[in-house]
This record gives C-alpha cells, structure tokens and sequence, in this order.
C-alpha cells in the first residue's frame, strides 16, 4: 500500500470512526490505532483489504451487508 493510502485516510474516505471501522471490517481497535500512528504496516490480508476499501468502498460494503 502506498504511504499516501493510509489506513486513516481509507478510513476517513468511508467516514467512519476508529471504533465503526474496526467493526465493519474485522480489524481490532488497537491494531488500527498503531497503523493509522505508523507504528505498524498492514501486511497480507489486510493490506490487501485496505486496498479494496480504499478503490470500491461501497461494493465493499454492499459485499459485508449480504
């Protein structure tokens, strides 16, 4: 993921809290305030799933609503 497409910025895009966010998607709290204060990097799926909600987050979202 490139630095510009921070977990906060995807965040942000979607506009939702640190806590909605976690939930909707399945990533702990904690684990997402350490990304979004650059103290950790998304790896694998994750960094993956970023990416998807980053490009497409409504077809995300309609895809986790089903």
């Amino acid at each position: 993921m490139k630095r510009y497409n921070t977990a906060k910025n995807v965040r942000a895009k979607v506009g939702m809290t640190q806590v909605e966010f976690a939930a909707t998607f399945g990533i702990s709290v904690s684990t997402l305030r350490h990304w979004e204060r650059g103290d950790r990097t998304p790896h694998g799926a994750a960094r993956v799933l970023l990416h998807v909600v980053a490009k497409e987050p409504q077809a995300v979202l309609r895809a986790l609503a089903h």
